[in-house]
């Protein structure tokens, strides 16, 4: 075996080629697959880590096309609340809907408003008969936050529909009689489903909404390896998610392999694998049975592995290489990490990525989690790396850190012992998701434009790349001016 292999290319050292095409902009197509059966309108996935992605952050993704992969760096019961939070926020039909009963004090119904972001919930007493609602009308001007909810709910007979109901006869039924909830109840009157008005509303505002079968938004988790990790997948998949990331830093490993055989062999959910950055590590997972590929060693901004640990490989190769193993066997491959602009993103589609995973690029958005920061009148959000000494802290959730293992390092007691593989720090603030996201979608499909692809299967195929020097990367970028306003999708390095 030779001891060094061919040189290795990143995002910087290369320009997609120009080629003629016969589309505009507008008419490309970004719909790809995450996985073996999720598919996205946009080729956007939020980042497992606990300053990009929790509950908020996967709605406002799946709302615009994309996915989030919630973090787990939280106790197994609170991931998959976030879970849950994901599924119940926009619905075709509630399926499991959030309840009180006749006992509970306005107070209880206040908290589970205030958790599920919902403005009233169905009561029902011990038989599941729905009995009434109670929503925020009902207890606006109500004082004392002890009254049982049976003294000011809205008591039978409401209206109601069967189970079954199709969707312009709900809409219908909603419109017609001015109510924003439409409980679905069997012969006997037990409730088995709600549908509400708002999730009609949402389905027009985001039309492009990632959804699985039954009209809810779809989300990933991420997981370790282990008996921890089953716990957590089995919690994970009775919360609803539509997809396990098995995440550890070093995936071109047997305990990776054997987590997602074993997942594939007791779970009807989709499962991807990584990180891992070469051909090798790609076919090993291909063969576990993955349903996608994770690509990235050490290219995050926040991450030190190449440094701390020496090893690594320049994205846009370890993307390439990987793909080799995988388009075969008709296995997506997502990168993630080391991407700054959007043309960063048509790149890495460009070399055989389906998706791409952010993290600094949402870390600064409005739905990430942690408070805005105001330093010398500009706003950040805190971002920083899953094996940084901040993640094992993670004096957020009281101390307890659920994500060293990622870094093979879960038995290490003391921080001082805690050899960390990655930094904190701060982001700009972008804004909303929608406004970043519109801003990297479009110069994806600028760069389509360029290249000619109708589709992100075109890419694959037609565009070509150029490697470029020091000075072509240098004239790459605005030279020879002070900039005075920054642009949306521009920013200094």
């Amino acid at each position: 075996m030779a001891k060094f292999t061919a040189q290795g290319y990143t995002f910087d050292d290369v320009l997609l080629v120009p080629a003629y095409s016969d589309l505009q902009p507008g008419e490309a197509d970004t719909t790809t697959r995450l996985s073996r059966n999720v598919t996205l309108r946009i080729p956007l996935v939020s980042a497992a880590m606990d300053t990009v992605t929790e509950a908020r952050m996967a709605v406002a993704m799946a709302r615009q096309g994309g996915i989030g992969i919630l973090h787990r760096n939280l106790s197994i019961e609170d991931q998959a609340t976030q879970a849950d939070l994901v599924k119940r926020s926009e619905a075709g039909m509630v399926t499991n809907p959030v309840t009180c009963t006749p006992d509970d004090t306005l107070a209880d119904v206040e908290r589970l408003c205030a958790t599920y972001r919902i403005s009233g919930v169905p009561v029902t007493d011990a038989d599941g008969v729905l009995v009434g609602i109670v929503t925020n009308r009902d207890m606006r001007f109500e004082a004392d936050q002890n009254r049982p909810v049976r003294e000011v709910m809205t008591r039978m007979p409401l209206v109601t529909a069967p189970v079954g109901v199709s969707r312009d006869e709900a809409f219908r039924l909603l419109r017609k009689n001015k109510v924003e909830k439409l409980p679905l109840v069997d012969e006997a009157g037990r409730l088995q489903g709600l549908m509400t008005v708002k999730d009609f509303t949402k389905s027009e505002q985001y039309p492009l909404a990632t959804k699985d079968a039954n009209g809810r938004l779809v989300v990933g988790a991420a997981i370790g390896v282990g008996d921890e990790a089953e716990l957590r997948a089995k919690a994970l998949v009775e919360a609803g998610v539509d997809v396990i990331i098995v995440d550890v830093a070093h995936g071109h490993s047997k305990g990776l392999a054997d987590m997602i055989a074993k997942m594939k062999a007791n779970s009807t959910v989709d499962v991807i694998g990584g990180n891992i950055s070469t051909r090798a590590g790609a076919q090993m997972l291909v063969d576990a049975g993955a349903d996608a590929v994770k690509v990235g060693v050490g290219p995050g901004s926040i991450c030190t592995t190449r440094v701390v640990a020496g090893v690594g490989a320049p994205q846009l190769t370890a993307i390439y290489e990987a793909s080799l193993a995988c388009a075969p066997a008709n296995v997506p491959v997502i990168g993630d990490g080391g991407l700054q602009y959007s043309g960063d993103i048509a790149k890495a589609l460009a070399v055989g990525a389906d998706t791409v995973m952010l993290g600094s690029l949402l870390a600064g958005c409005e739905e990430s989690p942690g408070e805005l920061i105001f330093i010398n009148g500009k706003q950040f959000k805190s971002y920083r790396g899953m094996g940084s000494l901040g993640a094992v802290r993670n004096r957020e959730r009281g101390g307890a850190s659920f994500s060293k293992d990622r870094y093979a390092q879960a038995d290490v007691t003391g921080e001082d012992k805690y050899i960390p593989e990655g930094i904190e720090g701060q982001v700009p603030y972008r804004g909303p998701v929608a406004a970043v996201a519109h801003q990297l979608v479009g110069g994806l499909r600028q760069g389509m434009w360029y290249t000619g692809s109708r589709t992100i299967a075109e890419m694959h195929e037609k565009a070509q790349l150029m490697p470029i020097t020091s000075a072509g990367l240098k004239e790459s970028h605005p030279h020879d001016i002070q900039m005075t306003v920054e642009a949306p999708n521009y920013h200094r390095r």
